[in-house]
């Protein structure tokens, strides 16, 4: 039932069946076939309703093949990121730009529907973690047959989420999550508490306070950080920088254009799916070219001699 609450639904008509077949495969669920008794809806005219049935079916499926409508709205902004979660070029570009920085035992804060997170396995020890019901329910889908996989919710703010991992891994991953917590220098030292001495931050935020525009209003972004912002808050927390460096600079025409010109409050799936074909190309091209990113890619040690 909670599923089934956090999908949209949209027809009103015999679509409904094919609409939620489509929409939790989408979500991710396994989906099993059973026997079912069934009568179809017959009178005078019954083999018109049957084929007006049928019409509709084919119609629902078409519709939500193209379609990504599969979150409700709702406080963690469900439905705006799932559009983005999509883009399964993109978040394997990001996954491979962070992988060589992420070791054995590891911690992912924010790993929404496991994107990311997949990409990054198999590791020795792996704790995935939202703070998002859904996503923590569809997370616990994906530790069937990986036993180095733990689910835990993690929340940036709260003290008593970090304790059980106190000093124990040496990678904390958090991409697309610190732009969003409303005290960032405790969020930094959390995560740096988890870590062993000598561990990694491998940390990805959105940059140039330039470029702020209405599709960071509706991701509930508290800023866009400069290298000197990010550098600032990094050091202030203990943190020793070892890489830091612009990503995605083609993404960054298309948020202006949308963002700041066209003042737009969604994402266009046509754009995405689009940027997305291109990434195989862009992604070698990126570090030719030499204008801003649209985000900051940083990797902060913990010092051995840490307290």
């Amino acid at each position: 039932a909670p599923l089934l609450k956090s999908i949209p639904i949209r027809s009103r008509s015999f679509a409904i069946e094919p609409e939620i077949t489509a929409k939790v495969a989408k979500r991710g669920c396994r989906i099993f076939e059973v026997p079912i008794s069934y009568v179809g809806r017959t009178n005078q005219e019954g083999k018109k309703i049957r084929f007006r049935d049928a019409l509709k079916a084919v119609g629902a499926m078409v519709r939500y093949w193209l379609v990504d409508d599969v979150y409700a709205p709702d406080e963690y902004g469900s439905h705006i990121l799932t559009s983005l979660e999509r883009a399964q070029r993109f978040n394997r570009w990001m996954a491979d730009t962070v992988a060589p920085h992420v070791r054995a035992r590891v911690l992912e804060i924010g790993a929404g529907i496991g994107n990311i997170t997949l990409w990054l396995q198999p590791r020795e020890r792996y704790v995935a973690s939202d703070i998002n019901p859904a996503y923590l329910h569809y997370l616990e889908n994906l530790r069937v047959g990986r036993p180095y996989l733990q689910v835990a919710k993690v929340d940036l703010g709260i003290d008593e989420d970090f304790s059980p991992f106190e000093g124990q891994l040496d990678t904390v991953v958090c991409l697309n999550v610190l732009e969003h917590v409303a005290d960032p220098l405790g969020a930094l030292r959390r995560m740096r508490s988890v870590l062993a001495p000598g561990g990694r931050l491998v940390l990805y935020v959105p940059g140039h306070p330039w470029l702020y525009s209405s599709l960071d209003e509706v991701l509930g972004h508290r800023c866009r950080y400069d290298k000197a912002a990010l550098t600032a808050e990094l050091e202030q927390t203990g943190f020793v920088i070892e890489k830091l460096h612009p990503f995605n600079r083609f993404g960054v025409p298309g948020w202006f254009w949308n963002g700041k010109i066209l003042r737009r409050r969604h994402f266009s799936r046509v754009q995405l799916k689009i940027f997305d074909l291109l990434v195989p190309i862009l992604s070698r091209l990126d570090r030719f070219v030499p204008t801003p990113g649209l985000g900051w890619v940083a990797v902060a040690r913990r010092p051995e001699d840490a307290a």
